[in-house]
């Protein structure tokens, strides 16, 4: 781990030295309560909060105290894990990097949203949590809703809609810092402080806060801060208006390639035969003259994404408000990949005998080229990808209250979305430049030598300027999306029965900008030009839901919906060119749901049944490593999928007494494809690559189970048991025990092109987590200590959380004769050679296959001051 003593040094000496300054200074105030969401909630305006025994969608809260509490060093939508049908893991393991599925559906079809603002990137529906790092620092409430959800807005929450909502102005006094530790040398400093409202209806809330150390895998360095500000004015009790701003800007080196499981025994330094879980391919070391290794990363990734959002809530008269958000987002950052080859041989020739880049010869092979002579990207060099964007939004909605039964919504969700997409050098690699052909309106090729610091950070608010196209290279291409759309809902509700009724259209218009496409240039037949003009797309959806209280205990309720959904901007121009797909069509989502809930003083439980069915679905998974057989790397695109996702979940949680509480879930889902599919390949460069000699094929996908379209899996089945002691004031001790199985692995298309083939399903896994907290009280009640410690994986368990590949075991069908210098040998006896060699195989897999194994036993303490 590489690190910069001073800076953390710094960090700490400022942050207990806050403390004491605060510890000595302030007067008592009153504390703010862990359990008063309605200080910290917006339960009006844009943001939809669901409420038990009111609404009728499956739901489940967690609070800020909970986060401060357990969260520690894992990625924060890991803390879900204990919801029914959310699955969250860290990915490739790299910092923020974390996937999350709900009901079997990936994030790009779950709704996220802060403080009810949509985040879901507007070009393909991805979420990038490395983006929200800070959301763990100033979340008061994370809500999941899983299905429909409550949203007004014309989202397509297909599996779920999951809302943080952020710190307020008017927060009442007071403030804390937080120091915390962990294993990688994991280092969190952070200081918060609100100043309460003032008799003039003025307050403030602020937060600062730094993250760096490395992750469980290897050469996973990285460096993180947190800034967030928050202003409210309130003259009258007719208006409220709150300004917030607050960014995460970050880098972080990564593991962005699974390696196969065969790799991950055989480059374990211990040689025993185990996995070595932390490996990481996507690296290597470069000799100094002094002879000291250093290590370099191949794959990182880098972004600030700030977002400044005003909110105004008008008070119109005792049955009307209006509430009006407008925000922008302007981030900036990229991450890694590879251009050229030098010698003819690319990053996968150059691995040395521990598993890893062996820079050395990387850089000699490039110092011996000049870049001018020969074929354009004769040497071999790291780019960063950026994917930045300007975004621009409003939201509107009336609400009036008809009589004490009655209440309407009316409202709208306009936003503007421009994302830029190109490539810059990162590293030269000891290459004296790069020459680029890939921009067709240049005269000659363009040779490239300024590189880009990814360590560098923005903290511009505004985003900043991208590269000039002078620098830029690979590719070169903008989406525009414009977004207009209204919404409405009618609710109705008493002491027994809440109902509501709500639908909404939009309009999506995707237009592409290729700033390296020739004017003119022939693609697919078609002449096109540098921008294609906007496509416009129409959308709606319509849902509604009741909730019957029977009793103060017992309640029901069921809801039903219908989205006709937009596809993303990979379908509307696929192949990443300038022609408008012509089968192009809207996704299709049925849901349908039912609930029961019990709630008693000291036992609360919910049972959901649901069924989903998703229609004409397009997806590209990308990122895929010799794509061609020949160690190229490209991209597979499928359409016309459809998918059924039903399943039953159980939510409980009983207080036996002050000292003892438990908590508990179990979902058990059936989600398969319906029907089949078709499938192509490509390489990065669009080049199609043949399946069977054909670039398009049919995927035999009916009655396949549903697994991930990266590398990740997707469970079925999750369950959880938690207690909490409470055996002293102001101690805790909790622990939870984690339950997956019926995982599936990710789709690999070229597995489907015959009929018969079934998902890889990955081996069920359980992890054990604990941990504990002690408040320290002080003379003064609204000062106090907290430390607190989390230990995950506690049984330090060796699991598969996520896997890349579908390569089965293998029969003597897929082996034939083979003669080699006269010497024939039979199928039969290549296949007696392959079953019969232990190493071929693990825990009942092929050991080819590429997946992610789970962090083994991690660590985090820390150390907070409430004042």
């Amino acid at each position: 781990m590489k690190s910069n003593f001073g800076r953390r040094s710094l960090s700490i000496v400022l942050t207990l030295s806050t403390a004491s300054i605060y510890f000595a200074q302030q007067k008592p105030i009153d504390t703010l309560k862990s359990n008063d969401i309605d200080e910290v909630v917006i339960t009006k305006g844009v943001t939809d909060i669901a409420k038990d025994r009111k609404t009728p969608v499956a739901v489940s809260t967690i609070k800020a105290a909970q986060i401060v509490e357990r969260l520690g060093n894992k990625e924060l939508v890991e803390i879900l894990n204990t919801t029914p049908s959310v699955y969250a893991t860290k990915g490739g393991g790299g910092f923020g990097d974390s996937g999350i599925t709900m009901r079997g559906f990936e994030s790009k079809n779950i709704a996220v949203m802060v403080n009810g603002m949509p985040v879901n990137d507007m070009e393909g529906g991805s979420v990038y949590m490395s983006n929200w790092t800070g959301l763990a620092d100033v979340t008061s409430t994370m809500q999941v809703q899983r299905g429909l959800g409550s949203s007004k807005l014309a989202i397509a929450s297909v599996g779920g809609t999951l809302n943080f909502v952020t710190r307020s102005a008017d927060m009442k006094q007071g403030g804390v810092v937080r120091l915390g530790i962990g294993n990688n040398d994991f280092l969190k400093t952070s200081f918060a402080y609100n100043t309460g409202k003032s008799e003039k209806g003025w307050s403030s809330s602020f937060l600062m806060a730094r993250q760096s150390g490395s992750t469980y895998i290897e050469n996973t360095d990285y460096e993180a801060y947190t800034y967030f500000f928050a202003l409210g004015f309130q003259p009258s009790k007719k208006h409220n208006l709150q300004f917030m701003i607050t960014s995460s800007p970050q880098w972080h080196d990564q593991r962005s390639y699974a390696p196969t499981i065969s790799n991950y025994i055989k480059y374990n330094p211990d040689k025993d035969g185990t996995p070595y879980r932390q490996y990481n391919s996507d690296f290597g070391y470069l000799t100094q003259p002094n002879g000291k290794r250093v290590g370099i990363a191949n794959a990182m990734n880098y972004y600030a994404k700030p977002v400044l959002m005003l909110n105004w809530d008008w008070n119109i008269s005792d049955k009307s408000t209006l509430s009006t958000v407008a925000y922008m987002s302007n981030g900036r950052g990229g991450g890694a990949r590879n251009a050229g080859k030098v010698g003819g041989k690319g990053m996968q020739d150059f691995v040395d005998n521990e598993g890893h880049y062996n820079f050395d010869q990387i850089f000699a092979a490039n110092a011996a080229v000049t870049p001018t002579v020969g074929v354009q990207g004769n040497t071999l060099v790291r780019t960063s990808s950026v994917n930045s964007h300007n975004w621009y939004g409003i939201l509107m909605n009336f609400q009036h209250k008809i009589n004490d039964n009655w209440n309407f919504s009316i409202g709208t969700d306009d936003r503007y979305y421009y994302g830029y997409h190109y490539q810059v050098l990162s590293n030269l690699y000891g290459a004296s430049g790069y020459t680029d052909a890939t921009n067709k309106n240049l005269p000659t090729n363009n040779l490239i030598r300024k590189t880009y610091d990814y360590k560098k950070l923005s903290w511009n608010p505004f985003g900043g300027a991208n590269a000039p196209m002078e620098d830029r290279m690979v590719f070169s291409n903008d989406g525009e999306v414009l977004w207009y759309s209204g919404f409405g809902q009618v609710e109705y509700s008493t002491e027994k029965v809440s109902a509501f009724l709500q639908g909404s259209v939009s309009n999506q218009a995707y237009q592409r900008i290729d700033d390296f496409v020739k004017p003119g240039t022939l693609q697919q037949g078609q002449a096109v030009v540098r921008k294609t003009g906007f496509k416009n797309i129409f959308g709606y959806n319509i849902k509604g839901g009741a909730n019957y209280n029977i009793d103060e205990q017992n309640n029901v309720f069921a809801n039903i919906g219908y989205y006709s959904k937009q596809p993303f901007m990979s379908a509307v121009y696929p192949s990443n060119q300038q022609v408008l797909n012509p089968n192009l069509t809207n996704e299709k989502i049925f849901s349908a749901e039912l609930g029961y809930g019990f709630r008693a003083h000291n036992f609360n439980a919910k049972v959901n049944l649901y069924r989903t069915e998703w229609k004409d679905r397009f997806f590209r998974k990308t990122g895929i490593k010799d794509i061609d057989g020949l160690g190229n790397n490209g991209y597979s695109e499928i359409s016309g999928i459809t998918q059924i996702h039903m399943g039953a979940e159980f939510e409980g949680n009983y207080k036996v007494n002050k000292y003892l509480e438990f908590n508990g879930m179990f979902s058990y889902g059936d989600y398969q494809y319906k029907g089949n599919a078709q499938g192509s390949n490509f390489l990065d460069d669009n080049t199609p690559v043949a399946i069977n000699g054909s670039n398009q094929t049919t995927l035999y996908l009916d009655k396949v189970k549903v697994g991930g379209s990266g590398s990740n899996s997707i469970p079925q089945m999750t369950a959880s048991l938690g207690a909490t002691i409470s055996p002293v004031t102001d101690l805790k001790i909790y622990g939870d025990w984690q339950y997956v199985g019926k995982i599936y692995s990710s789709l690999n298309v070229a597995e489907f092109d015959k009929q018969g083939k079934t998902a890889l399903e990955l081996p069920n896994f359980n992890l054990l987590n604990i941990g504990a907290s002690y408040k320290i009280k002080l003379n003064d009640k609204s000062q106090f200590f907290t430390i607190g410690v989390n230990v995950n994986n506690l049984l330090d368990t060796t699991y598969i959380q996520d896997g890349s590949t579908n390569i089965k075991v293998k029969t003597v069908a897929d082996f034939t004769d083979k003669t080699v210098g006269g010497v024939t040998t039979t199928a039969q006896q290549q296949f007696d050679t392959y079953i019969n060699n232990p190493n071929n195989f693990y825990k009942g897999l092929d050991a080819s296959n590429r997946v992610y194994f789970g962090f083994g036993r991690t660590w985090s303490t820390s150390l907070s001051f409430n004042f």
